[in-house]
């Protein structure tokens, strides 16, 4: 279907994140209705948290690995971040690693109210 948006959710979070945690993530991020598809890093992707959050949602999970995560570029530069994972924002480099080519995020990554969770918005057009 040509001028198809795919919107990827993606998101960081602390193992003690719930899955509260996450919907609050996503939420805030304005992406409750028009996600398609949930990316976080490989490694946390099989999280207990995360996987019942996907499946509450029925979306599928794309696990980004740890070289595909530094590679992007994105808004945020949390030092932190890019001392534990070669990225300045786990959220928004799986988002635009899951998106593809000429994905662009939406907005910089938001955080839960509890501050366990992160999420952030990529889009590509498909033509």
């Amino acid at each position: 279907m040509a001028g198809r948006a795919v919107i990827v959710a993606g998101f960081g979070f602390r193992a003690s994140a719930t899955r509260d945690s996450l919907a609050d993530a996503l939420s805030r991020a304005g992406g409750s209705t028009r996600v398609s598809v949930l990316a976080t890093a490989e490694d946390k992707a099989q999280m207990a948290a995360f996987t019942s959050f996907a499946a509450g949602l029925g979306l599928p999970v794309h696990a980004v690995d740890a070289a595909t995560l530094s590679r992007q570029e994105t808004r945020t530069q949390s030092k932190p971040s890019r001392a534990a994972r070669g990225t300045g924002s786990v959220a928004e480099a799986a988002a635009l690693a899951a998106a593809g080519p000429g994905a662009r995020l939406l907005a910089p990554r938001v955080v839960s109210q509890d501050g366990l969770a992160t999420c952030a918005l990529a889009k590509r057009d498909e033509t």
